[in-house]
């Protein structure tokens, strides 16, 4: 027996495509468009059994708006979201806002059908391989990138990391020169480059900068902040 289907996608040739795939397979398509503002109301307004909804973003804030208000207004329809291979946010999102499946936009005819039937009859619709990867990402998850104190740790050099954590254990100009066999000069040279490329205005804010962000951490020595001078 057929679904009474409406299939809603941001680009209009593949909702088409789609609705005409299903109408050959006997299924019912109540309408097929692009989704816009109106969107949520056009399925309230036909009632289908079980409502496509396409997204290119599916982890993106708001973006499943109109299923909640599609289960709010009409709770019997089956929502079932059309997308790209998902993070496992993207999913939570679809499923949060009252979805009752998701399919990849690259599935097979076949795979879509099953998700039909599955919605209709109140059942996830989800194939075992995308929840499997969304749970392999949540036990795994990828690397972040890199926070602030990891983007200024690479604005400078060694020595001006050796000169930040001499700076955050409190050490003047001349203990600096003096530990690291330079000139007092040179060591002032260093630390004024270091104010400059972390854009602070003494040695108090750097040393604050660098405890906040945890860029000593990152640079693989602990930081020690004690008494701190007053001027470069």
């Amino acid at each position: 027996m057929g679904v009474r289907v409406m299939v809603l996608d941001e680009h209009r040739l593949l909702a088409e495509a789609l609705a005409s795939a299903l109408k050959l397979r006997g299924h019912r398509v109540l309408a097929a468009a692009a989704p816009a503002a109106g969107a949520a109301e056009l399925v309230i307004s036909r009632a289908p059994e079980v409502c496509l909804l396409g997204t290119a973003t599916p982890a993106e804030p708001g973006v499943f708006e109109p299923v909640v208000r599609i289960k709010r207004e009409r709770p019997q329809i089956a929502v079932v979201v059309l997308g790209p291979v998902p993070s496992p946010r993207g999913i939570a999102a679809a499923f949060a806002a009252g979805a009752s499946g998701y399919v990849r936009h690259d599935e097979r005819i076949e795979g879509v059908e099953r998700a039909l039937a599955k919605a209709r009859a109140g059942e996830v619709a989800i194939s075992p391989q995308l929840l499997q990867g969304a749970f392999a990402e949540l036990l795994n998850p990828a690397a972040q990138p890199d926070d602030e104190g990891s983007r200024l740790l690479r604005l400078l050099t060694p020595r001006e990391v050796e000169v930040l954590v001499r700076v955050a254990d409190g050490e003047d100009t001349r203990l600096i020169a003096a530990g690291m066999e330079i000139a007092p000069s040179t060591a002032r040279t260093h630390v004024q480059r270091v104010l400059m490329k972390l854009g602070v205005g003494s040695r108090l804010e750097a040393a604050a900068l660098a405890a906040r962000t945890g860029l000593l951490d990152r640079a693989g020595l602990p930081p020690a902040a004690a008494d701190f001078p007053g001027g470069p």
